[in-house]
């Protein structure tokens, strides 16, 4: 473990912190991030990365993004390594402890925030994982970038549905995960539990030059969701 990790903070901190949890397999590495006073929300976001065999980690560049977007709408933000990436202990296990990875940093943030709301997020398999999840984890929010909904050997079929405000985002040029295929599989998802859907035209998977418009998509979808900003 990196020397530089301190031990998680016992208060989500006022800047920038990276620390070291004690996760199911081992250290976890976490990066925590206070949004700014104006605007402010009493809620916190974690946020996933995509798949850790290819290279997947929280500083890929539409994770960094998202959380920017995020923290710039008042959230305040975690985002982590799974076991494996980076400096956090580990092997990769197909989904299943990367699952218990992201309870362990949410149970922190509920320990340090204790009252507020919690938001999911995460891009491609950190899709997978959030969406897997969110209910068990009581998500009240949920944001997910390119779901892997048919192709690469996830299984969306027996995830149960989160009734909390979601977005789901797609690129109609993605290389890697079929557009149709995830337009497909939300047409089918029951009429109540379907996301808000936004297709970016002439958009690839990892947003090349779009960068800057997924944040100004993701700013704008969730700028009247719960809790509002104190501002408001």
């Amino acid at each position: 473990m990196n020397d530089l990790l301190s031990v998680a903070p016992e208060r989500f901190p006022d800047e920038t912190a990276r620390f070291a949890l004690d996760g199911p397999a081992g250290k976890l590495e976490c990066e925590a991030r206070a949004a700014g006073s104006e605007g402010k929300r009493d809620a916190v976001a974690v946020i996933c990365h995509p798949l850790s065999t290819d290279g997947g980690s929280m500083h890929n560049k539409v994770v960094t993004m998202v959380e920017r977007a995020l923290r710039e709408s008042g959230v305040d933000t975690v985002i982590f390594n799974f076991r494996s990436v980076g400096h956090s202990e580990g092997e990769f296990d197909q989904g299943n402890g990367e699952s218990d990875d992201l309870a362990t940093v949410v149970a922190w943030a509920r320990k340090v925030r204790p009252s507020a709301t919690l938001w999911l997020a995460g891009f491609s398999f950190g899709s997978y994982v959030t969406l897997r999840n969110a209910v068990r984890l009581g998500a009240e929010g949920l944001v997910s970038i390119a779901p892997p909904a048919a192709g690469r050997g996830w299984d969306f079929g027996p995830i149960e549905l989160p009734s909390c405000r979601w977005l789901v985002v797609m690129g109609d040029a993605d290389e890697i995960v079929e557009p149709q295929a995830v337009y497909d599989w939300i047409d089918g998802l029951p009429e109540g539990s379907r996301p808000v859907l936004v297709k970016m035209e002439d958009t690839s998977h990892f947003f090349h030059r779009r960068l800057m418009d997924l944040r100004g998509v993701i700013k704008h979808a969730v700028k009247d969701w719960p809790p509002l900003p104190a501002s408001a």
